[in-house]
C-alpha cells in the first residue's frame, strides 16, 4: 500500500482454514472379544467403494462380510479367530477405492487440485485479459515572475489500455483422460488463478462432470 491510500490486494485476505479441528469424544465401556457383528464406517461414503471393500474381506475369509449401505460394512469374525486378530488381518486387505469426480480450488493461494475421474465435455472456450492502467503525473504551473499569479500544482492523467492479441478459441474436452484435459486447459496459456474462473464457467455451462469445492 502507499500514502496516498492506493493498495494492491492478492487473493482473499478473509478467508481461514483450521487444520483438523477438534473432536469430542465419550469414552464408552464394551468387550470386543463379546462382539458378534463389527460395522466398519467409512471416511468417505461411497457404495462402490463399500462394496469393494466386502468383497476384498469375502475373497479371504468367505461370508464374513456385507456392505448394508454407501457407509457401512458388517462383517462377522470367523469361528476360532479372536476378534483382534481378525481385524487385523481386515486392516491390511489391499482394496481399490472408488474415487468422486472432484475439483478442489483454493482461491487464496490459487490451486487446482483435480481427481482422476474428472471429465470435461466438448466445450468451446475463450480468454483474455484486458490491463487498464491510470497514471498520475502531477505538473507544477508557474507564472510568469510579473504576472502576479500563484504557483499551483495541475493534475495530469494518462490512461493506457492494453487487451492481450492472438487469444483464439479453444476446444476443450470431448478426452477419456485426465492428462488430455490438462493439456488442452495449458493449451491456453492462462495462469491457475485464470483457470480458476475458466472452470467455474465450464461448471455452469454444464460441461464439466464434476464436483467443485472452494476450499
Amino acid at each position: 500500500s502507499g500514502g496516498s491510500g492506493s493498495s494492491i490486494t492478492r487473493g482473499v485476505p478473509t478467508a481461514g482454514r483450521i487444520s483438523s479441528g477438534a473432536v469430542v469424544e465419550l469414552e464408552t465401556g464394551f468387550n470386543l472379544q463379546d462382539m458378534d457383528i463389527l460395522r466398519l464406517a467409512l471416511r468417505n461414503p461411497d457404495f462402490t467403494t463399500a462394496q469393494r471393500v466386502a468383497q476384498a474381506i469375502n475373497q479371504t475369509f468367505p461370508g464374513t462380510a456385507h456392505a448394508e449401505n454407501g457407509t457401512v460394512i458388517a462383517v462377522r469374525a470367523p469361528q476360532g479367530q479372536s476378534v483382534a486378530g481378525f481385524i487385523s488381518s481386515v486392516e491390511n486387505l489391499p482394496v481399490s477405492v472408488d474415487t468422486p469426480a472432484k475439483v478442489v480450488i483454493d482461491e487464496v493461494n490459487g490451486v487446482i487440485v483435480m481427481g482422476e475421474a474428472v471429465r470435461v465435455s466438448t466445450v468451446a472456450i475463450a480468454q483474455g485479459n484486458l490491463t487498464v492502467s491510470v497514471q498520475e503525473s502531477p505538473m507544477v504551473s508557474q507564472p510568469n515572475p510579473f504576472g502576479n499569479g500563484q504557483t499551483v500544482v495541475t493534475p495530469q492523467s494518462s490512461v493506457t489500455v492494453e487487451e492481450e492479441m492472438g487469444r483464439r478459441m479453444q476446444i476443450v474436452g470431448g478426452q477419456t483422460s485426465l492428462s488430455s484435459l490438462v493439456n488442452g486447459l495449458n493449451a491456453l496459456g492462462v495462469s491457475p488463478r485464470d483457470m480458476i474462473s475458466i472452470l467455474q464457467a465450464i461448471k455452469a455451462a454444464g460441461a464439466l462432470q464434476a464436483e467443485i469445492e472452494v476450499i
